[in-house]
């Protein structure tokens, strides 16, 4: 038994040493040894963020062209506009993200009925026998958009990826901004739109990144101030931004940490040492034929050996079988040195619950021992002594169950 004892105690040690794993870190302070295991060797796999992380700003600019009713009578150059883009968005996990978006600035086009005319005449190409002039008004696209990363869904994550891929699509409200004396009848448009893009994001470093994007919305018809012959009007705009991340920038990997109390492997350290003197001395007495002395150390060393008590998630209710346990040990303490005081050590699973509850939990699982001991079993309350350690991490075999416990271990005042 005490050899088992010791190789347990030394593996328990020495796996830190072991632990030679490039997906294996290990920290260890007086109290906690703490392992973490990555469960993927290039870190693809991540954990989901907090709600205020992996955020970020944007702002940009580039150019916009419009496709109306009579726009193709435009030479293309002379339907470029400048176009303004700023955005708040965050990734919730490295392929999936959210933007809110305002992009505007002017919008440029060929007018039969005079809306938003600048009164000038088109004369650039053939007009099949009716007149237009040029039109030119002031608008912004407030849309929402839902961006997938490609190169992170298909590739998995990669911090300091340069390039990644990045399609999406959205929905946002246009309006026209401008006065209502400038359309013949009617006022200024008002309206839905749909859009799909795709941005081309670049790393620059960990907190600034380069997004070269290109979209096309697509609204009714009436946002130039006219209808007729089409089912709708589009604007393909192309800009690049910068981007400034904000909050936590990257991602956990994923990963299973499993911590080891190193208080309770020194008192079971400390407690074999204990034993191994009693049994040294239990060795001497028996040589000498000491049969009074040998009857002691036994009861000592019997005494010594700890008590676990185990209770359900969430409780501090003792079951049946605890309390058999605990009246077995009862009898050994009535029967056994009386200079000898039991500490009771209540604990909780840190895996459940808060530090509030588990502290709480740790308490009221110790006392309960207590009053079985003393109300129920009739021990003297002058050998027992509560103690309580909130909540602990998986202190026997990797089981948070073994960890809802309480250990009672007796030693000499």
């Amino acid at each position: 038994m005490k050899k088992m004892l010791l190789t347990v105690a030394i593996a328990a040690f020495g796996m830190a040493a072991f632990a030679d794993d490039v997906n294996t870190t290990v920290s260890t302070t007086a109290d906690f040894t703490e392992e973490v295991y990555y469960k993927d060797p290039k870190g693809y796999s991540v954990e989901t963020n907090l709600f205020w992380e992996n955020w970020f700003i944007s702002l940009g600019g580039g150019a916009q062209t419009f496709f109306a009713d009579h726009n193709k009578q435009l030479l293309w150059k002379n339907r470029i506009t400048p176009a303004i883009d700023f955005a708040i968005g965050k990734w919730f996990t490295p392929g999936i993200g959210v933007r809110g978006m305002y992009t505007g600035y002017s919008l440029k086009g060929a007018t039969q009925n005079g809306s938003y005319t600048t009164g000038e005449l088109i004369t650039e190409k053939p007009q099949w026998g009716y007149w237009l002039e040029y039109q030119e008004f002031n608008y912004m696209n407030l849309h929402l958009d839902v961006l997938f990363n490609m190169s992170n869904l298909l590739c998995g994550f990669k911090e300091k990826r340069i390039y990644n891929a990045i399609p999406y699509f959205g929905f946002g409200w246009l309006a026209v901004l401008e006065d209502a004396s400038r359309l013949p009848v009617g006022a200024p448009a008002r309206e839905v739109g749909a859009n799909i893009g795709f941005m081309n994001q670049f790393r620059l470093n960990r907190h600034l990144d380069l997004n070269v994007d290109v979209r096309g919305s697509y609204i009714h018809e009436s946002l130039d101030g006219e209808e007729g012959g089409r089912y709708g009007e589009g604007i393909l705009t192309a800009t690049a931004n910068l981007v400034w991340k904000i909050g936590g920038n990257t991602w956990d990997r994923s990963k299973t940490i499993i911590r080891y109390d190193n208080r309770t492997i020194r008192e079971l350290r400390e407690m074999m040492d204990k034993l191994s003197r009693d049994n040294e001395q239990l060795q001497k007495a028996l040589e000498d034929c000491d049969k009074a002395a040998a009857d002691t150390i036994v009861k000592k060393i019997s005494i010594i050996a700890p008590n676990l008590v185990t209770f359900k998630i969430n409780t501090s209710t003792l079951s049946k079988e605890a309390r058999v346990n605990l009246g077995m040990l009862a009898e050994v303490i009535k029967q056994s040195d009386p200079n000898i005081v039991y500490t009771i050590t209540g604990y909780a699973d840190a895996a459940t619950g808060n530090n509030k509850i588990n502290d709480r939990l740790s308490k009221e699982r110790a006392q309960a021992v207590y009053d079985c001991l003393t109300k129920e079993f009739g021990v003297n309350a002058d050998q027992l002594r509560m103690e309580s350690k909130g909540g602990v991490e998986n202190m026997f075999y990797d089981d948070p169950a073994l960890s809802r416990a309480v250990i009672t271990r007796g030693d000499l005042k």
